[in-house]
């Protein structure tokens, strides 16, 4: 494992981009309407918009510091435009025209020459030639001025200061006021031969190239519509992520609204923006060498998610996320909501083909949601109709044989919308199911993990389990992914794993679990292992490596043979610094927090046996090159082999790892190889067989123990060790004349 949390560019790679490259723009807007910008040239972006209100108003936005890109491939932060003259073509449809009042406007915040914070607007009409949709721009930051009548009513621009500048855009009959537009209105601007020169017309720019590593990224168009598709692939792809990329189309931004504010199929499934945002999304990867898996759920930001489709618990309480806003969980018993995700399935897959990537969808999560309080949402009318179902207050609990039905029942509905989902597509198409692992346990599963989605239902099984991941809790996620593979029948190498995420930036420490988590994955033999997701990445700073394999120690997890270490001579060191004075006093300077045991196993060998077997050993670890167990003749066990005998850790509520030590007076040693079967561990002097030992010696709760209580463990041990010497020397007159042979060893540091 090789990670980085990256939090400036200092001595990496480093390129130049002009100033006002269209890959760097981004968009923002108001909801309900949507708006993407995608670029179209080298020198050109595009901006597609729907309108729905009178106030809508999409800005396109340039900003003298970058928040978006990955610290290592930021361009630098510029707020002076004084030395720059920007100069592009302007056309437009569907939008208020250059010459019209509230037409588009360049509105530049920042501050003046005395450091107070302003904002300017600058008509473009003022500095155009042309008509009002077609017309070449040009505008020179030392000499501009806001204002809507020049010269008249002239705002001189200070441009000396500026945090951004952005360009509205508005539909006809915009007028500032909070009311639905007759009907929605579809715009576009494009803006092309986009050229700034002058003394400030060029930025420095990260171009570090990550070695590709490995590991696959996820990423949402939730999380990244505001950006062009150009700037969320060159993150990608520079981080060193190859292969697959899972997208995911989201709740929020992809769908279009019909006339009472609900997601409608009417003139398609997707919005103007969202299709053209995938559209650019899909041919980039395709030039690019990525696959793409579509991934959509079934869920809807609840704002438009018609009623009628939610979700809802026994007392018809609607089943929304923890997000804020919220979405909405849809019924896999309502028709028509099962009917819109597969008229969107077949939207987004069209455009894959169309941009010549092979189609592989997901199906994101499907489930019956369940309640904080456990109570399952399988209660909305057309479920009811469907499963003439008994109450069920928490799933959590002992259910009785009818409730047990009634998951079972649901099960095989949610199996049957996936399926009607998977059959919708064309028949060349991956399939893949994704499911999150912490939310399948127990009586759930029966709802939520139905043996319909048995294989071969769908060509590759997702699994995700981050609520593990984070918490460190390696032994739940081996768990629960070896039950689901068992309950449905996927081989490991049918199989991707996803880690992640991290919500906020202040919980930037999960991403070691994140990492660890993947390559965790690799190791088991997934098909691949997908990091969720690439906006955290790239907020977040992380990078990850891949490790050469000479930095990885090589151990064979084998024991040196028991005959021949009985006799072993033990000599344990520390290394301590010594300066006597003049006057005989002694400074003394202990290097090491803990001895490094060196031995002798040349005693154990006795006969022509014991030296044959003794070679043999020693080729097969090709002399010191290859660690192994030993187990030391004086030390081996914890104590009197109880539950009690070392106190490894006291909790906190919310660590469920706690490593291995053996305490000597004030000493502490790390234990990392504990023998297989013998480890026991109590919380507060009660002994549990809830937890597993996880690989260098670790101890992984099932639960993590309350805050305070004491976790306690005993377990024999063996010693790491190596060879001290790359020569063997022993003869058949050693042993028979009574002298020992000498086979020095020395301890391997772990942990």
């Amino acid at each position: 494992m090789a990670f980085w949390l990256a939090s400036q560019r200092t001595v990496q790679s480093e390129g130049v981009i002009s100033r006002f490259d269209p890959r760097f723009w981004t968009v923002n807007f108001p909801r309900p309407m949507m708006a993407a910008v995608t670029t179209i040239a080298a020198d050109a972006l595009r901006v597609d918009a729907v309108f729905y209100r009178r106030d809508d108003l999409a800005g396109v936005i340039w900003e003298a510091e970058d928040g978006h890109d990955h610290p290592l491939l930021k361009y630098e932060t510029r707020r002076d435009f004084r030395g720059c003259r920007l100069a592009f073509r302007w056309r437009s449809g569907g939008v208020i025209a250059l010459d019209a009042v509230n037409g588009p406007v360049l509105t530049i915040e920042g501050r003046d020459a005395a450091g107070d914070p302003r904002a300017w607007f600058v008509r473009l009409w003022n500095y155009a030639v042309g008509v009002p949709d077609d017309a070449a721009v040009v505008v020179d930051f030392a000499a501009v001025n806001g204002g809507f009548l020049l010269p008249g009513e002239a705002d001189p621009v200070w441009a000396g200061d500026v945090d951004r500048m952005f360009l509205s855009i508005v539909p006809p009959g915009y007028d500032g006021s909070d009311a639905a537009l007759p009907a929605a209105t579809e715009g576009w601007v494009e803006i092309s031969e986009i050229a700034c020169e002058g003394s400030g017309a060029v930025l420095a720019i990260g171009d570090v190239v990550v070695p590709e590593h490995g590991l696959c990224i996820a990423s949402g168009y939730d999380d990244s519509y505001h950006l062009t598709p150009a700037r969320v692939l060159r993150n990608a792809l520079q981080l060193g992520y190859r292969g697959a990329i899972t997208h995911y189309l989201g709740m929020s931004h992809y769908f279009r609204l019909g006339a009472d504010g609900s997601a409608s199929l009417d003139g398609g499934a997707l919005n103007v923006a969202a299709a053209a945002w995938q559209r650019d999304f899909a041919a980039r990867c395709a030039a690019l060498g990525y696959d793409v898996i579509w991934s959509l759920s079934y869920e809807l930001f609840d704002a438009h998610c018609p009623a009628g489709w939610k979700q809802r618990a026994w007392d018809g309480s609607p089943a929304l996320t923890g997000w804020e806003p919220p979405s909405a969980l849809l019924s896999p018993a309502h028709a028509g909501a099962m009917a819109y995700l597969r008229a969107v399935a077949a939207e987004v897959i069209a455009i894959a083909v169309a941009a010549g990537l092979s189609p592989k969808f997901q199906v994101g999560e499907p489930w019956w949601w369940v309640m904080p309080d456990g109570r399952p949402c399988l209660y909305d009318d057309a479920a009811r109709a469907v499963l003439d179902p008994v109450e069920i207050a928490d799933v959590r609990g002992s259910l009785s044989a009818p409730q047990k039905a009634l998951l079972d029942a649901a099960g095989a509905v949610l199996a049957a919308s996936t399926a009607a989902l998977v059959a919708s597509l064309p028949a060349a198409c991956e399939t893949h199911l994704l499911a999150y692992l912490p939310g399948v346990q127990d009586e759930i599963a029966r709802a939520n993990l139905p043996l319909g989605w048995a294989a071969p239902a769908f060509d590759v099984l997702q699994l995700e389990d981050y609520d593990y991941v984070v918490a460190g809790n390696a032994a739940a996620t081996a768990r629960s992914v070896a039950a689901a593979q068992a309950r449905l029948g996927y081989a490991t190498g049918a199989t991707d794993y996803f880690s992640g995420f991290v919500l906020r930036p202040d919980q930037f420490a999960d991403w070691r679990e994140i990492d660890a988590a993947a390559e965790a994955a690799r190791a088991r033999g997934v098909r691949h292992a997908f990091v969720w997701a690439l906006p955290q990445v790239m907020r977040d700073g992380f990078v990850h490596f891949q490790e050469e394999e000479a930095d990885v120690q090589p151990f064979d997890d084998v024991l040196f043979p028991v005959a021949l270490g009985r006799e072993a001579e033990v000599a344990p060191e520390y290394s301590t610094a010594i300066v006597t004075s003049a006057g005989g006093h002694e400074a003394r300077n202990a290097s090491w927090a803990a001895a490094r045991t060196r031995y002798d196993v040349g005693p154990g060998v006795r006969s022509e046996a014991d030296i044959q077997a003794l070679l043999a050993f020693f080729r097969a670890r090709m002399g010191p090159a290859r660690g192994f167990r030993l187990r030391d003749p004086f030390d081996w066990s914890s104590g009197a082999g109880t539950a009690l005998d070392q106190r490894i850790g006291v909790g906190d509520g919310v660590n469920t790892r706690f490593a291995l030590v053996k305490a000597y007076g004030e000493a502490v040693r790390r234990i990392t190889r504990p023998v297989s079967g013998s480890v026991k561990v109590a919380v507060d002097g009660v002994e549990t067989s809830a937890f597993s030992v996880v690989a260098g010696g670790f101890v992984e709760l099932d639960a993590a123990p309350g805050d305070g209580a004491v976790v306690t463990a005993g377990y024999l041990f063996d010693v790491a060790v190596r060879f001290a010497e790359d020569r063997l020397s022993v003869t058949r007159a050693t042993f028979l004349a009574g002298a020992a042979a000498s086979v020095p060893l020395v301890e391997v540091r772990e942990g």
